[in-house]
């Protein structure tokens, strides 16, 4: 048995917007045999463009019932049944959000005419309801109202029933089907070319630009996800209706997925994508020459184009490195803004300073105490080559770390041994950023490493 369904909204989205009209009909797969429709009191205010729209007015859905008035019935009429409508996962999130609110938990299969659609007619400009009707001949009347849209679905319904010479209705109902939750503009055929393996995915819109971009240990695995649980939110909805496709990159290990999942959101900045595109604040070590020709150091906010000597994510991690610097070589912490008082510099009052601070003319004694840091800091230098799982099980993944200079990745045969001059010519370079840094970092420390090989040498002259 099958409820097929059409309802008119308040606006797009289930959690912000309520139904103001339900048409069910309940069909036996031969013909109809129920059918209720009501306006219903959205408990708010129906805006002006949806008036226009529907044709529904505040006026009209004055003294009609409330939802929650007509709850059972719409629970009793649609729980035993396949709930059907044309674009299935949006009337569907707006009639569970509103049955939850009323103390019901609707479990149903569902269909969605557009994806049959596309399965047993295929070819078509456009699967909307009123193109693929007129395209098939199906007269619809009333439209933009829940009778006049839920009666052409079901006269497309009983037109793909008819047609279905391959089984799609039965498939799309068996146990794991994707093709309930998929978006209506989704093949199916293109969900199942995922890999079940670590990569980058991307969902493409209606012209094949990237709406959004994820990494995953199981791309199909995480792709479903997407379309799985809650769908009434605004976020999720626009989202459904923004995809159209598929495409990915397999990386062999979720290290790699993740570097280049950065990259792309960055290159690509999708509208999905929400948390990356969010500019981090980082903090940098600075050097500068003073009037006196002393070298000084500063922290300060990491701008485009600038070069700071190391990076850090946070002003305190920057001020706690640059103390130990201080301590370490030597240095006046007044002339590294680390004390930042008018009075004389602490280490001068407690006798633990030479009083750099203070002289103006003594700064080749003091500026040899900061080239010792900065002898140190290159000889710290390395590049990193982490060696991870290919694509394959011939194959083996090769990143290239430079801190804070240089990241690329290349695939090279695990039959032969490393060659790092080869690996350096045939990279893939990837454009560096915060969150890069501190995924690799961890690598290379150890804190993370497990599953993979990390290789170091001194820094190399070009890259």
């Amino acid at each position: 048995m099958y409820a097929i369904v059409d309802i008119e909204t308040t606006g797009g989205h289930a959690t912000q917007n309520r139904i103001t009209e339900i048409s069910i009909f309940v069909h036996n797969g031969e013909g109809i045999i129920q059918h209720f429709e009501t306006f219903v009191h959205p408990e708010m205010l129906i805006p002006p463009y949806i008036q226009a729209f529907t044709g529904i007015t505040n006026e009209m859905v004055a003294a009609a019932p409330k939802f929650s008035d007509i709850a059972p019935r719409v629970y009793e009429l649609l729980k035993d049944q396949i709930f059907i409508a044309h674009n299935v996962n949006f009337d569907h999130s707006f009639i569970k959000s509103q049955l939850q609110e009323s103390g019901y938990d609707l479990q149903v299969k569902k269909l969605c005419t557009v994806r049959l659609s596309r399965k047993i007619v295929p070819g078509h400009r456009s699967y909307s309801l009123g193109n693929i009707c007129a395209s098939l001949g199906i007269k619809l009347q009333n439209r933009h109202r829940a009778g006049g849209d839920a009666m052409a679905t079901v006269k497309l319904f009983e037109y793909l029933l008819a047609h279905d010479a391959e089984n799609h209705i039965v498939d799309s109902l068996k146990r794991g089907s994707k093709e309930q939750v998929l978006p209506p503009n989704v093949s199916k055929a293109d969900f199942e070319k995922l890999p079940k393996a670590p990569g980058v995915y991307y969902f493409v819109d209606d012209k094949g630009l990237a709406v959004y971009v994820g990494k995953a240990k199981n791309i199909r695995s995480r792709v479903g996800s997407h379309f799985s649980g809650d769908l009434k939110g605004k976020q999720k909805q626009n989202f459904m209706r923004s995809v159209y496709g598929f495409s990915f990159t397999a990386t062999g290990n979720e290290l790699l997925a993740v570097l280049l999942e950065s990259h792309e959101i960055k290159r690509l900045w999708p509208d999905e994508n929400r948390a990356q595109k969010r500019v981090p604040q980082v903090f940098g070590l600075y050097d500068y020459l003073d009037q006196n020709s002393k070298i000084r150091f500063g922290i300060d906010k990491v701008r485009k184009d600038s070069k700071p000597l190391l990076t850090f994510s946070t002003h305190a991690a920057a001020l706690q490195y640059l103390n130990t610097l201080i301590d370490n070589y030597g240095l006046c912490p007044k002339l590294c803004n680390s004390q930042t008082n008018k009075e004389d510099c602490l280490h001068v009052q407690h006798k633990i300073c030479d009083g750099y601070c203070l002289v103006a003319d003594n700064a080749a004694a003091y500026n040899a105490r900061a080239q010792a840091f900065f002898d140190e800091l290159q000889a710290d230098k390395k590049v990193h080559f982490i060696v991870g799982k290919g694509r394959n099980y011939k194959e083996q993944a090769v990143i290239i770390y430079e801190p804070e200079q240089f990241v690329a990745y290349t695939f090279v045969s695990n039959r032969e041994q490393l060659d790092f001059d080869m690996v350096r010519e045939q990279a893939i370079s990837l454009k560096i950023n915060p969150l890069m840094e501190a995924v690799l970092s961890q690598v290379i420390s150890g804190e993370k490493s497990k599953g993979y090989r990390v290789y170091t040498q001194m820094k190399m002259a070009v890259l």
